[in-house]
């Protein structure tokens, strides 16, 4: 796979594609003036500690700082709890169950404009879970240009995000995608405004109604709540849909394996979670000065946990650099840990069960294209691919 990695342009920052660890599971970097943090204990515990390591790391961004309100991902205790438990209901184990039906007729419908020659981001990984979150949501599917555009933007650096001493193109890397930022904002917005006109049975309209503590919820605070679901409800699936199939036809015996026997479809994709990580880091900031990994750091210190890197930690995982669709136990990190455990995980590992199943079903012989070679989204913070050529 080191070999691939380069192959194929993964970003040179994503040192664990290569095989390589750090000398150090806990350091401070100079040139961002954050903390990197790569091992698997340390990044649980933090995971599992918001009261020292807070999820509110844009009040270090002050660029950034007006998206907060709502935002799911950036809220701590109590406050967070609130929040997800309006949410949560929309994610029950049987509103996902219930979704199957309309999933597998959505990935049909998208299989049957492929091909003998398919690119799988393009035609099937990024429409399937978008159309889905944007059904759940009460926007229309048909925007997903859109949304595509504006997702892009905030993830189109090959740098990693700097607190400080940010060069000319970091700036104008972070000035662009604010505006992604806001642009999708606007549009969330104008539908909000609608649904306190006319409601309907769909997710926003449900914020709209919703109360916290007999207080409703503000349309800025919808807004960000919305747009965490659309982006974080669609990329991740897009990416995992992608790395499954990828690490499958880079390992042909483990992809003779899971189409030899289908149970092992929900295996792979954990262990595609763990072996490339969609969302390679998360952010947390110290509320007070702690130790980690037997480092002190100081209060008010922004951390990236590189959860990517931590999926291949040897002492959490044996031979942690082979793709192993047996591996058991798998505790990967790649919906995250703790409060704030990716809602949408139970949807993701649906959708993804779903489209790789049928997917090997209408074209069994399905590989990738030794003459297109497929492509990785350029930002150290994420693996996945923006292109899979497929031979079908």
């Amino acid at each position: 796979m080191t070999a691939l990695a380069d192959t194929w342009g993964a970003n040179t920052a994503q040192f664990w594609l290569r095989g390589q660890r750090p000398d150090h599971e806990v350091g401070y970097d100079e040139k961002t003036g954050m903390w990197d943090v790569h091992g698997y204990p340390e990044i649980l515990h933090a995971l599992s500690d918001p009261a020292t390591f807070s999820s509110h790391t844009q009040r270090l961004v002050p660029e950034a700082s007006g998206f907060s309100e709502g935002n799911l991902t950036q809220l701590d205790p109590p406050d967070h709890h609130k929040l997800r438990k309006l949410v949560s209901h929309a994610f029950t184990p049987k509103v996902v169950a219930d979704l199957e039906p309309r999933i597998a007729e959505l990935t049909t419908e998208l299989m049957d404009g492929m091909g003998s020659r398919a690119e799988l981001v393009s035609e099937l990984a990024y429409p399937l879970p978008v159309i889905v979150i944007a059904e759940l949501l009460g926007v229309p599917s048909s925007d997903r240009d859109q949304f595509k555009r504006w997702v892009d933007g905030m993830f189109n650096s090959t740098n990693k995000v700097a607190l400080k001493d940010r060069s000319p193109e970091d700036e104008k890397y972070f000035a662009d995608a604010m505006e992604q930022v806001g642009e999708l904002a606007s549009y969330l917005a104008g539908h909000i405004r609608e649904r306190r006109e006319r409601p309907r049975a769909d997710l926003l309209t449900k914020l709209v109604e919703a109360e916290v503590d007999g207080v409703r919820l503000t349309d800025a605070e919808i807004t960000n709540f919305g747009m965490v679901l659309l982006v974080a409800g669609h990329i991740t699936t897009t990416m995992l849909l992608g790395n499954t199939l990828l690490c499958l036809d880079a390992h042909p015996d483990q992809f003779q394996a899971v189409r030899a026997d289908r149970s092992l479809v929900p295996a792979a994709i954990e262990e595609s979670l763990r072996f490339l990580s969609p969302f390679a880091a998360v952010s947390r900031v110290t509320t007070e000065e702690t130790e980690l990994g037997g480092v002190r750091i100081p209060a008010d210190q922004m951390l990236l946990l590189w959860i990517a890197a931590a999926n291949r930690d040897p002492r959490q995982f044996a031979d942690p650099n082979v793709f192993d669709v047996t591996r058991d136990p798998n505790p990967q990190l790649g919906f995250g840990r703790g409060i704030h455990f990716c809602l949408g995980a139970p949807l993701a590992r649906l959708e993804g069960k779903i489209a790789l199943n049928l997917l090997l079903d209408r074209f069994p012989q399905l590989r990738t294209d030794p003459d297109d070679a497929p492509r990785f989204m350029p930002s150290p913070n994420m693996t996945g691919l923006s292109r899979l050529p497929l031979l079908l």
